[in-house]
């Protein structure tokens, strides 16, 4: 049996206008291939969809069920089609976003409102993850895209892993201090300032990103003194407002704004909290393409702007 959609169309068309004449007209053809196109549906079914007299022009009893049937078939080839269109434009589907927690005090929630305004249809879902098990997700495609800062993975090794990262947003490392530090005082300090200080950090086993702020410390000519490692951002302002130490943070966290504690600038080369978003270079997933394109210039810039 070979039916094809255009077949059932024009049997609709006959239908519902119940005049061959009419329905040409609506379908933009002239008579005679409609004519044979219901011909060959009804010797393709092996039934009569429509009973002709010289006054009369109606549906058979078999051609009643088609037309209902018909309909609905068409009506939901309609709706798929549109389905498919959209998850071509990234309009449906879900984006899975691994991200590490200080991201989300500077651009990522804004971003992603701007995502699910221009794209509620999609559902999306945020894992908190340091950049190894990003890495290792992405690889294993269980998620689709990942946001981690500084320092940078080689980009031979992602390569071969058929991923691409891409710097979206600058940043700068700033000086989380006690208010009644000499220090807190400062428009901006050097790194150096901070050489005699406990140093207070994010864990690192964790991240690479509390082990580059180390290496920092140590290339500006001094090794810091660990006093205590914390999981989150809000632990380690919570040691500094109790006059605990000093920590080094994005510049982004001092929108937290924790009692008794000063973020001061770093005036020279100050560490980056560059953050940057990897994502497959292969699946060319629609959902994917969309949100990059939301990251688009101008909003790949700095963080300030």
């Amino acid at each position: 049996m070979s039916i094809d959609l255009k077949q059932l169309k024009y049997f609709l068309a006959v239908a519902e206008e119940k005049s061959f004449s009419r329905a040409a007209e609506r379908l933009h053809i002239s008579q005679p291939p409609l004519s044979q196109q219901i011909m060959k549906l009804e010797s393709e079914l092996g039934v009569k969809l429509f009973a002709r007299t010289t006054r009369t022009f109606e549906l058979t009893v078999a051609g009643k069920a088609l037309m209902s049937e018909a309909s609905d078939l068409l009506g939901r080839m309609r709706m798929t089609i549109d389905t498919i269109r959209q998850i071509d434009r990234g309009e449906v589907g879900r984006l899975r976003v691994g991200i590490v927690g200080s991201a989300m005090w500077g651009p990522i929630p804004s971003l992603l409102e701007e995502f699910q305004t221009k794209f509620p249809r999609v559902t999306w879902t945020i894992h908190e993850l340091g950049p190894t098990l990003q890495y290792e997700a992405l690889r294993a495609k269980q998620v689709d895209v990942g946001f981690w800062r500084e320092p940078r993975i080689d980009e031979d090794l992602l390569r071969q892993d058929h991923l691409r990262q891409e710097l979206c947003f600058r940043e700068d490392v700033c000086v989380a201090i006690n208010e009644h530090h000499p220090l807190a005082k400062a428009d901006a300090i050097e790194l150096i300032d901070i050489a005699n200080e406990p140093m207070l950090t994010l864990a690192l086993d964790k991240s690479s990103f509390p082990r580059y702020l180390i290496q920092c410390c140590v290339d500006a000519g001094f090794q810091p003194t660990i006093f205590q490692e914390a999981t989150e951002p809000q632990t380690l302002l919570a040691m500094v407002g109790a006059g605990l130490g000093v920590t080094l943070l994005p510049e982004t966290t001092s929108r937290i704004g924790w009692p008794g504690v000063v973020f001061v600038p770093i005036r020279t080369n100050p560490p980056s909290a560059n953050l940057y978003i990897t994502y497959t270079a292969l699946d060319d997933a629609p959902v994917v393409r969309a949100f990059l394109n939301i990251l688009n210039p101008p909003a790949r810039t700095d963080i300030s702007e």
